[in-house]
């Protein structure tokens, strides 16, 4: 999502209430906003503001997985499943309590048959560069 030209990531107006309840040990309130053509909204303004619940563009999707764990696969049979703490409109992510699966392909020199094997390690935070993101799975919703 982008927000009138923000990084979604780091814009304050669509953050702070995260950033408050996720990191209350650093958060601090900020003294103003970056300079915004459209507005001029002040810190508390932006707390008063309700989070919307509706998709209206595909990054909304995205949006609504805030602080809930979700499933991203990567280039070169990369896979993660972790908490989304954070993102922005090039899919940049910051995950927490993230479990990496990397998969490989090996083939037996005797047989020509393919051998894939997975690799699995736990990162407890982790950014994720944009341009490796092939496809983000918002949790599975059972009910």
């Amino acid at each position: 999502m982008i927000c009138r030209g923000h990084i979604t990531a780091f814009c304050r107006r669509c953050t702070l209430p995260h950033l408050k309840t996720r990191f209350p040990q650093i958060w601090q309130p900020p003294h103003r906003f970056v300079n915004d053509a459209d507005s001029n909204i002040m810190a508390d303004e932006v707390e008063q503001q309700p989070p919307t619940n509706t998709v209206e563009e595909p990054l909304d999707l995205i949006r609504l997985s805030l602080d809930e764990r979700i499933y991203v696969k990567m280039r070169n049979d990369r896979e993660l499943r972790g908490r989304l703490h954070a993102y922005d409109q090039h899919l940049n992510m910051i995950l927490g309590d993230v479990e990496e699966t990397v998969t490989t392909v090996e083939i037996d020199e005797e047989t020509y048959e393919e051998l894939y094997k997975s690799t699995k390690r736990n990162i407890p935070m982790l950014f994720v560069r944009g341009d490796g993101v092939v496809l983000v799975a918002p949790p599975l919703r059972v009910g």
